[in-house]
């Protein structure tokens, strides 16, 4: 993990310096933190993987890296994860904080601290398929509601809530179209994808990547494709936010991490 944020440093810097190294640099990273997983072991590769996210392991080491950011964004500094999902809604949707909203795949629960922190009073509900961190979640936030539920099988009743948010886990799922409609189909209003990794003249591409140590599925999608399903499922892009991340160069294509807000048509 500190080679990790070492790197990532040393990026940011030659981002000034010499803009041809950093990219090559950023493309040896990619190479060894993703391996391509082919057509043929891709149903083994996701069935052996699947339960990776519920690992009792990863809460307590992902905590750690999120509560040094939501101590800065206490502070009032600019958190670009935290902004682009913040200013996603404050920008677009009226009448915010008489709003419910579902985040599916929420981890601990940070998110409902941080929209507190920009004055956004939502009535917020959090869910994850991990115990683990729902468990974490519960302790952390006693007063806020957190269900376990699977993004794909979500026991909701449609309609539940204003604005459905999927939390940074569709690229974990196997099955990301039947969890692109579950969050559609429990939604009354909007429906965000946030942080989500697309590709623009290739993919979909699935990845096995190591993790909090621990062996996972990652998808980084087609942009075509993924709006083509967010339009079957009656979901109608707003806004794009397209600035939470630098775009990281592969071999044949640019990867650049979203965020999607839809508004439901029917």
């Amino acid at each position: 993990m500190a080679q990790s944020h070492a790197l990532k440093g040393m990026v940011r810097t030659l981002r000034w310096l010499s803009p041809g190294l950093e990219s090559a640099i950023r493309r040896f990273y990619f190479s060894r933190q993703f391996r391509v997983v082919s057509h043929k072991q891709l149903t083994k590769v996701s069935e052996d993987l699947a339960s990776s996210w519920m690992d009792d392991a990863i809460p307590e080491q992902q905590r750690a890296v999120v509560d040094r950011q939501i101590e800065l964004y206490r502070a009032g500094k600019p958190i670009q994860v935290f902004d682009a999902l913040i200013g996603t809604l404050v920008d677009n949707v009226e009448g915010l904080d008489s709003k419910t909203l579902l985040e599916i795949g929420c981890s601990s629960g940070y998110y409902c601290e941080v929209l507190s922190c920009r004055g956004v009073s939502v009535s917020y509900r959090g869910c994850d398929v991990s115990p683990a961190f729902i468990g974490l979640a519960r302790r952390l936030y006693p007063s806020v509601p957190f269900d376990v539920e699977d993004a794909t099988r979500l026991s909701y009743h449609s309609a539940s809530f204003d604005i459905v948010v999927s939390g940074c886990c569709l690229l974990h799922i196997y099955d990301y179209e039947k969890a692109i409609s579950e969050a559609a189909r429990v939604s009354k209003e909007f429906v965000v994808f946030h942080r989500t990794p697309v590709l623009h003249m290739s993919g979909p591409t699935f990845y096995q990547k190591r993790a909090y140590g621990v062996e996972m599925l990652e998808i980084h999608f087609n942009e075509q494709q993924l709006l083509r399903m967010f339009t079957a499922h009656n979901l109608q892009v707003m806004d794009i936010n397209s600035r939470l991340s630098s775009p990281v160069s592969t071999d044949n294509d640019v990867l650049i991490y979203k965020t999607y807000l839809c508004r439901k048509t029917l």
